[in-house]
């Protein structure tokens, strides 16, 4: 179970207490790679207070290990780890030795230095409450579970899309999981089998922005372990994993609430769909962003073999009421709970992502709407691939990038994003997946695939 800590003696005595070995300092890197340093329980002393250290160039290391060059990250230099003590859990896949303490990276007067995702994510949010928004949202994650044989990766234990075969046949690795992540405080709400082959989803509660960001990484690593230590498979969230399978996702569903989070400013019961004018200039405002927008929710050379047209992901510039090939679905609410369930999903993100500056920039995108009062163009009502001109003009239909590169040039060009990010970060994200895609271009997607099967 997740624990709070008033301070570091209270959380090196619980450590103690649980007869842990080790306090992993988690963070995720602008790659999207969940990555850590560990500490003996008896070294923990301090570590609350000053952090730990990492070299500055860590950051700008990308997901194929390449160090990137980038102004402000040389291996000259460090910066420190600092644990939220708010973010305790035990790992259950490690056999009750090891915890974990999700981290902010800070200079060494304790300030953000510029490359940290999770205090951007945090600067977005008072963005937000400076205009009266609290935002609250949830991954919807899809992964791949799979078998690592003498010719590569075979999908485990398939079954038909939402058969209870499918269901059955991997009950026991998702019963852990599950257990895994209701463990750390992780509130889990479905658990089912998707589309391809030994493809899994699962959906969790809410939260606000920056749990929902965090518990993102918990759900990840907690698929990983449990699937690897307890059951011997590979868990696989790359975007495209199999050619010849659809893609993996992790929807991302948000709203809007008042700053006591008792309100969800997004519904209005007047307006068609429950979608009140406020959230319309959020949905807007992301509409308006979105080619620059999707370097940061679909970051990898992979995520754009996914966003194509027929695969439920978005392709286009495009939003609809629960229409799932437009990229924004305005879901339709449940009886009963019209107002808390008012909310919106954008279909083109991934687990490729680092979910603090995926969510971060969403953020940023849907305030832009909101500060310029933005308005929606007319919804899709059929797949957008299948609208005439005219009616896609109407719509305002537009094509997504059709590369990483492509997304990365619209994503230099958009000031919002960028001013949002800050200079660091934003030189960081564009030299590390710069330098992915010319890798992958060089080595093929078949190289890609292989090498990033277990990276996330």
């Amino acid at each position: 179970m997740g624990s709070s800590f008033a301070s570091e003696a209270e959380l090196i005595a619980e450590a103690r207490a649980r007869g842990l070995r080790f306090v992993r300092f988690v963070y995720c890197d602008p790659s999207g790679v969940i990555r850590a340093k560990q500490v003996h329980v008896d070294r923990l002393e301090g570590k609350a207070i000053s952090g730990i250290g990492l070299t500055r160039a860590q950051n700008a290391v990308n997901l194929f290990e390449d160090l990137a060059d980038v102004e402000g990250l040389a291996p000259v230099g460090e910066i420190r780890l600092l644990p939220d003590l708010s973010t305790f859990t035990v790992l259950p896949w490690t056999g009750g030795r090891s915890a974990a303490l999700l981290v902010d990276q800070v200079d060494h007067d304790m300030t953000d230095w510029g490359c940290c995702p999770r205090s951007f994510l945090r600067r977005v949010v008072a963005e937000a409450a400076e205009v009266g928004i609290r935002v609250k949202a949830a991954f919807e994650t899809e992964f791949y579970l799979a078998k690592a044989t003498d010719e590569g990766y075979e999908p485990f234990n398939n079954g038909a899309c939402y058969s209870t075969a499918g269901l059955d046949r991997a009950i026991d690795v998702m019963s852990d999981i599950s257990e895994a992540l209701v463990a750390q405080g992780i509130v889990v709400e479905q658990v089912i089998n998707e589309y391809g082959a030994g493809q899994q989803e699962i959906s969790i509660r809410y939260a606000d922005a920056l749990d929902a960001a965090d518990n993102h990484l918990r759900l990840r690593d907690t698929v990983r372990g449990v699937a690897e230590a307890g059951h011997g498979l590979t868990a696989m969230f790359g975007p495209k994993p199999f050619p010849d399978q659809v893609g993996s996702g992790a929807h991302l569903h948000f709203s809007l609430w008042d700053l006591a989070g008792e309100r969800n400013l997004t519904h209005d019961a007047s307006r068609e769909g429950g979608l009140s004018d406020l959230g319309a200039s959020f949905l807007a405002g992301i509409l308006a962003n979105l080619e620059g927008l999707v370097a940061l929710t679909c970051p990898s050379y992979l995520s754009y073999a996914r966003l194509a047209p027929g695969m439920w992901a978005g392709s286009t510039v495009s939003w609809g009421f629960d229409n799932r090939e437009a990229t924004i679905r305005v879901a339709s609410p449940f009886r009963g709970h019209e107002e808390e369930s008012t909310n919106a999903e954008l279909k083109a993100v991934d687990s490729s992502c680092n979910p603090h500056i995926a969510l971060g920039g969403v953020i940023l995108a849907g305030l832009d709407g909101v500060r310029r009062g933005l308005s929606l163009p007319a919804p899709a009502r059929v797949d957008p691939a299948k609208l005439d001109d005219e009616q896609a003009r109407e719509c305002g239909i537009r094509s997504l990038p059709g590369s990483l590169m492509e997304a990365l040039t619209a994503l230099r060009h958009n000031e919002v994003l960028t001013t949002g990010l800050g200079p660091m970060l934003t030189r960081t994200l564009l030299a590390t997946r710069e330098r992915e895609y010319e890798r992958a271009i060089q080595e093929g997607d078949d190289w890609v695939r292989n090498y990033t099967a277990n990276v996330y």
